[in-house]
């Protein structure tokens, strides 16, 4: 039996990457997961300011997303989110409240390039990554990891 003392939330790896505001500089990035086919790009934000640009990515897979960065001689930094399936029963509006009710803050959300089950997932960063699992598990929200995000896809 599982307790929640020892509870960790499924999470997935948020790479921020910080490029020049310059045209064709997102496709560069983008181009980079392109060539390889083992890593997907599941969720893309840009956040842009006059010289600078910050790319948030979640990939499905972590240590080859980390490498590929590196190898580019990128600057980036990295974090958990907690990957939640929002459905008419589990609303957007109810999850906020939920969290509301814990007084904890979301700092940013977007939502992923995919569905699962039929279901959007919206990404999100936290206060407190564990007690805002715990609450949202205990509200049945389905919560997804790295392991969910879809695999290379196969050839058509």
């Amino acid at each position: 039996m599982e307790t929640e003392h020892g509870y960790a939330p499924p999470s997935a790896r948020q790479f921020s990457v910080f490029l020049d505001n310059r045209v064709g500089k997102l496709y560069e990035l983008l181009e980079v997961f392109e060539e390889h086919p083992q890593v997907q790009v599941c969720a893309l934000s840009v956040l842009d300011a006059s010289d600078h640009a910050v790319i948030r990515i979640i990939p499905n897979n972590s240590n080859l997303a980390r490498g590929l960065l590196r190898e580019r001689g990128l600057a980036f930094s990295e974090m958990d989110l907690l990957l939640v399936e929002v459905a008419s029963a589990h609303s957007l509006t109810r999850l906020c409240l939920y969290l509301l009710g814990a007084e904890l803050s979301i700092h940013f959300a977007y939502p992923l390039m995919l569905t699962h089950g039929g279901c959007p997932v919206i990404a999100l960063a936290v206060d407190d990554q564990v007690l805002a699992g715990q609450i949202l598990r205990a509200k049945n929200f389905r919560m997804l990891g790295e392991a969910d995000l879809p695999g290379p896809c196969k050839g058509a």
